[in-house]
């Protein structure tokens, strides 16, 4: 009976270190695993987007960060800035670009630090102030708050509503958002006090009531990365004008093949006004 109550104290113990093991490391690794950057991208004409141009911003910190932008083609038109996802680099966002583009939009792909070649290490008050550095430039060059769309894709929604918490803009693109980091997190990781642990925690769903601006949510039914039922807790949680397209057949990646372009720019089309084009 002693050799029994001995043997389960020794595999209670062992279980208890090798959790607090697969957690701390997940603790250590967390920003590791949340950016995930590739390496250097093609250029934006190898990349098919010819007329953008890289152009690098300063930031408060004094990192140079290099991102890929073209200007309206008309004078008066709208810039959109896009927030890419966690992964990759500028040059797999062009096929977006190229479409805004061709539809008559400014384009401005956000470069983040530790992405593409750039300098420094990607946190939360990192990548936003990379956002900011670039909109200061806009905003130098001529370009008016109320002529921006803020576009956020996966990860990079989360920059987009801080941006547009903290700056007067046009209109706002959310694609597969979340409410928090830590609530993705939770749904990968359920074993572990991810909401205690998190550095970076692109809480969006404390600032989403804060946007003015006309705001459009997309999601796909079959988002295995960000479940849609966060998508629609940070839709539920904006204030109008909003509008929401949660399509089934998407999953995280591809919404682009199931129409989220025309929804997109039906709502840009829908917004002019405040877009003063």
């Amino acid at each position: 009976m002693e050799k029994v109550r001995r043997a389960m104290i020794s595999f209670a113990i062992t279980g208890a270190l090798i959790y607090v093991s697969v957690v701390g490391g997940l603790a250590v690794l967390q920003r590791d695993l949340l950016f995930r950057p590739s390496g250097l991208p093609a250029s934006p004409a190898a990349a098919a987007v010819p007329e953008m141009r890289p152009v690098a911003v300063r930031t408060a910190d004094a990192l140079e960060i290099v991102g890929w932008y073209a200007p309206p083609p008309t004078a008066g038109r709208p810039v959109v800035v896009l927030y890419h996802g966690n992964a990759g680099h500028l040059g797999m966002r062009a096929f977006k670009a190229r479409a805004f583009l061709d539809a008559g939009f400014g384009v401005w792909l956000a470069g983040y630090r530790g992405y593409g070649g750039n300098p420094g290490s990607p946190s939360e008050e990192g990548l936003y102030a990379d956002a900011r550095a670039a909109l200061d430039h806009l905003a130098a060059g001529g370009i008016s708050g109320e002529r921006v769309v803020l576009y956020g894709e996966s990860l990079g929604t989360g920059v987009a509503v801080q941006m547009a918490t903290e700056r007067p803009v046009g209109a706002v693109v959310l694609e597969a958002p979340y409410t928090t980091i830590p609530d993705v997190a939770a749904g990968i990781y359920p074993f572990a006090p991810v909401h205690f642990l998190a550095r970076d925690r692109f809480d969006s769903i404390s600032k989403i009531a804060r946007i003015g601006a006309p705001l459009l949510v997309l999601h796909g039914e079959r988002d295995r990365v960000v479940p849609i039922d966060l998508g629609r807790r940070l839709f539920e949680a904006a204030v109008s004008p909003k509008r929401g397209v949660f399509l089934p057949q998407p999953g995280h990646n591809d919404l682009y093949d199931w129409g989220a372009l025309e929804h997109i720019l039906g709502f840009l089309t829908g917004t002019q006004g405040t877009l003063r084009q």
